[in-house]
């Protein structure tokens, strides 16, 4: 019986054949088609221009939230980079599991619990000087706002050294609604097969010296917010989780 889960071996998928793969479906496929349904708009380019690696930390409205993030990447970075999905999600099945892997480069994420043997197979990835677009709100909104940051990313860059892109994805959640988000903002409304999508990435960050990873990660997330509200123009977006903090 196949492995599931957190079982589910993924090394093959940096394999070169399985990147020669990937770099054709992605470049010939999922690239254009995303760029086409969502008149993609890429703002802060600028950002990602070193050697990285960078750990992507995005807000997530959409399951079209990875193909978006990736068709914004340059080429060199996008060939660099793996995708934490949810193993509850993405790897219970061995179709969606094998396909998660060969055309994003998805590795399995335990996003209810601390889990190990998880984080210690992205920080290894980041170590090998991959790149990582991981959601540290554990899943797709549920009213269409911010929802409060897990520690993982903040966890990964500190473990790693590496640094923290604040990734904000905007219009996502229109696209085909009903099947890929779950917001009532969006399933409720009209079904969009066309909707201007705007990614952007903020400057990098690095946790300060003596910085805890709480803190840490309260700075990602309000850096996030931050380009949250200069892309939608909406001052209240991510209120709720700076009241909480």
């Amino acid at each position: 019986m196949a492995r599931l889960g957190l079982d589910y071996p993924t090394h093959w998928g940096r394999s070169y054949s399985a990147r020669l793969v990937r770099h054709v479906y992605q470049s010939c496929f999922l690239v254009p088609y995303s760029k086409y349904m969502s008149t993609l708009e890429v703002r802060g380019i600028e950002n990602i221009t070193g050697p990285g690696p960078f750990i992507y930390a995005a807000n997530h409205t959409s399951n079209l939230d990875t193909p978006l993030v990736l068709s914004a990447l340059p080429l060199y970075q996008r060939r660099r980079t793996v995708v934490a999905a949810a193993m509850d999600n993405f790897f219970m099945k061995p179709y969606i599991a094998f396909h998660t892997v060969l055309f994003y480069n998805g590795i399995p994420i335990d996003r209810h619990r601390v889990n190990r043997r998880s984080a210690q197979q992205a920080l290894e990835l980041v170590e090998d000087h991959w790149n990582l677009l991981i959601y540290p709100e554990g899943g797709r909104t549920t009213d269409g706002d911010l929802q409060e940051f897990k520690g993982g990313a903040a966890y990964l860059a500190d473990r790693s050294k590496a640094v923290v892109v604040p990734t904000y994805v905007h219009g996502a959640g229109y696209l085909r609604a009903q099947k890929y988000a779950k917001a009532p903002k969006f399933t409720a409304g009209p079904q969009h097969r066309r909707h201007h999508v705007i990614v952007t990435f903020g400057p990098a960050l690095r946790a300060d010296e003596d910085e805890n990873l709480r803190r840490f990660s309260t700075r990602i997330e309000n850096a996030v917010i931050d380009l949250g509200r200069q892309v939608s123009g909406d001052p209240t977006y991510g209120a709720r989780v700076l009241t909480s903090e």
